[in-house]
């Protein structure tokens, strides 16, 4: 019997974050979904700073003056709005994935990017206006 001629089998490796940023170009949809972890990841990691900036808030009318002091800081009003932005994309997607869940036809490719577009546009102006009030242009 003559030898089946065997093919060399493909393989499979993982890939490191640095590829799936720099080699591979994701959708729209792709990018959003990296972005709405990342962001619900700054939310857990800041969870501790921003309830003890709640709590100092809440204390007393004089921790409440040192609070208004400490976010006059430019590096604490960047740090904040950073927090915000995480906030309001992570709060945009997440409201993305619940009509995602409630109806299958924004499952689509089309659908998809779509969507993708309108958490960007709405989070972006939320956080824009925020950036404004946190500033002082109003």
């Amino acid at each position: 019997m003559a030898e089946a001629v065997k093919k060399p089998r493909p393989e499979f490796r993982n890939i490191g974050i640095g590829q799936i940023l720099t080699a591979y170009r994701l959708p729209l949809a792709g990018r959003v979904s990296i972005l709405h972890r990342a962001s619900g990841l700054l939310l857990f990691v800041f969870l501790p700073f921003l309830l003890y900036l709640f709590d100092q808030s809440l204390t007393s009318e004089l921790s409440f003056d040192v609070f208004k002091g400490f976010l006059s800081n430019i590096i604490v009003k960047l740090i904040t709005l950073v927090l915000a932005w995480a906030f309001l994309f992570h709060f945009c997607a997440g409201i993305r994935h619940l009509f995602m869940d409630a109806s299958h036809g924004l499952t689509t490719k089309e659908k998809g990017k779509q969507t993708s577009i309108v958490v960007l546009a709405v989070s972006s102006l939320l956080t824009i206006a925020f950036a404004l009030k946190l500033f002082g242009a109003f």
